[in-house]
Formats: C-alpha cells, sequence, structure tokens
C-alpha cells in the first residue's frame, strides 16, 4: 500500500509558515517546537522538522535526527520545567497508526507517579496556560 502525499496545507505546515499561531517553545535551522493546543497533560508539546514529510515513513535522515535531537532538548526541559517524574515521547504513522495530522511530529508529554494521560476530546486548553507552560519550558532550555 503506497503512502498518501504531503499536504503543504496541513495545519503544522500552516503554523511553520506563519499563517496560523502557535506557542514556540524552541526553534533552530531544522526543527520547530511548541505547545500541544489539546495537551494531554501539562506541558505537552510537539516536535516537528521544518522540512516537509508526512511522517517517518519518507522523512530525510537528517530531518529525523534533527527532529530526535530537539525532542531529547524537550524532554530534558519539560523534566526540568514541570518537576516530572518522567516524560512520554509518542510518534503516531498513518491513520491505522493513530496520525491525525500528517507533518511528522513527536509528542513530548512530561508525567508524574499516579497521574494518568488526559483523554484526547478535541477540546482546545485556555491560551494562556499554554503560554505560560511554554514560557516555563524555554526558561529550562536556557
Amino acid at each position: 500500500m503506497s503512502q498518501a502525499a504531503y499536504d503543504a496545507d496541513n495545519i503544522f505546515a500552516r503554523i511553520l509558515r506563519g499563517d496560523l499561531p502557535a506557542h514556540k517553545v524552541y526553534e533552530d535551522d531544522a526543527t520547530f517546537a511548541f505547545m500541544d493546543i489539546m495537551p494531554r497533560g501539562d506541558g505537552h508539546c510537539l516536535v516537528i522538522p521544518k522540512k516537509p514529510s508526512r511522517n517517518i515513513l519518507d522523512v530525510d535522515a537528517d530531518s529525523l535526527s534533527a527532529v530526535m535531537a530537539t525532542t531529547q532538548k524537550l524532554a530534558r526541559a519539560v523534566m526540568k520545567a514541570f518537576s516530572a517524574d518522567g516524560v512520554t515521547v509518542q510518534q503516531f504513522n498513518e491513520p491505522a497508526g493513530g496520525q491525525v495530522v500528517f507533518h511528522l511530529h513527536v509528542h513530548v508529554i512530561p508525567r508524574f507517579e499516579g497521574v494518568g494521560l488526559k483523554p484526547h476530546t478535541g477540546q482546545m486548553a485556555d491560551q494562556d496556560l499554554l503560554a505560560s507552560h511554554a514560557e516555563k519550558i524555554r526558561a529550562a532550555l536556557i
């Protein structure tokens, strides 16, 4: 089965172009990290490559390497920023694999003993809270 083509109008491509707002936490030449607007936990953020790729099945090795390096930076930062006990890193591919937005992205979610992930309800979080969480993560990156 062949994979569908990359859609340059997906929501993350639009964020990268500046067509849609995002609470940025980190950016370098190859990657962009921002708050998930429907977080499954406090501090839930996403890491994406700047270069178009649908998912892990079509991303080039350099972009994937950059995404993983940024994911590690963000994992360390969210642990520090939220005094987390652990971190969940998730990445989904194609609809059957749970992918909903078809631009490669990695979820980085701080975790706490005895606290489960919130369900994915489709409801957006409070923007002021997301901005506050983004600031905490940016401060922890220094």
